[in-house]
């Protein structure tokens, strides 16, 4: 356990599978509390919760969220306010696949302005929102570290990735003016940018097994990403390790990207 890190709190949206189920429970072993969102299984969730507040002795607690309605975080930190009397670090995370991203994954010729739309919703206005609302309470206690995850897929060319790929690049912009802008407060804001990571919502791409084979052949580690390499570098950018780091993207790609 971190004593640095022990009793502050995360908030994280999107933490039931994939990085963000990592990034739960990497915090949570440095004894830092935990708030993260789900959208659909209550049930997973607070399976989740209870099974980190049994192994690590913190304090851990599910919301449902729906992603594509940014605006709602203000209700969101209320109903957190409730339950956590700090927030010291946010971690926007989540993304949507399937039917929302229909017009938004898929090649370039293919692309519609709904799935662009509702991708750019996901990742860049639910940045905002939730930034917004987590850097008001991080004043209070003056100041923390937020995290916006992102993918290299703004960087090399990944088949049906151009709507993901294009919004990754927005999003790591806006981290740079937010970090320019709220480190006044005592604020750091950075990326997260990784490579093809082993979860759920790569496994929703067509080709699958492709990328999956194609990554481990690139990387000089010869293997495929996990969850917790991005977790542990989200981690990372939130201790103070990392306290001169702001408006920085950190690739995590096991060395794909130059080759």
């Amino acid at each position: 356990m971190n004593e640095n890190m022990n009793g502050k709190t995360l908030v994280i949206s999107g933490g039931t599978k994939g990085i963000g189920k990592a990034c739960v429970y990497r915090f949570a072993q440095e004894g830092v509390n935990v708030a993260f969102t789900y959208n659909s299984n209550a049930q997973v969730a607070q399976e989740i919760a209870d099974d980190v507040e049994a192994k690590f002795g913190v304090k851990c607690k599910c919301y449902a969220f729906n992603v594509l309605e940014p605006e709602k975080y203000k209700e969101l930190f209320l109903e957190i306010d409730k339950d956590f009397d700090r927030v010291d670090f946010f971690i926007s995370n989540a993304m949507i696949y399937g039917r929302a991203v229909v017009g938004g994954y898929g090649r370039f010729m293919k692309l519609k302005p709904r799935g662009l739309n509702n991708i750019y919703t996901a990742t860049v206005n639910a940045f905002v929102c939730g930034a917004q609302q987590a850097a008001k309470r991080m004043e209070k206690t003056g100041g923390g570290s937020i995290v916006s995850l992102s993918s290299t897929g703004n960087l090399v060319y990944i088949e049906n990735y151009a709507g993901h790929g294009t919004n990754k690049a927005a999003v790591e912009a806006m981290v740079r003016y937010a970090a320019t802008e709220l480190g006044d407060m005592g604020i750091r804001v950075n990326a997260v940018s990784g490579g093809p990571i082993d979860t759920d919502a790569l496994k929703a791409f067509t080709n699958y097994e492709e990328v999956r084979d194609k990554t481990a052949e690139l990387s000089p580690l010869n293997r495929m990403g996990q969850p917790t390499d991005l977790a542990s570098a989200c981690y990372f950018l939130c201790t103070k390790e990392a306290s001169w780091v702001t408006g920085h993207t950190l690739i995590v790609d096991g060395g794909t990207t130059f080759k």
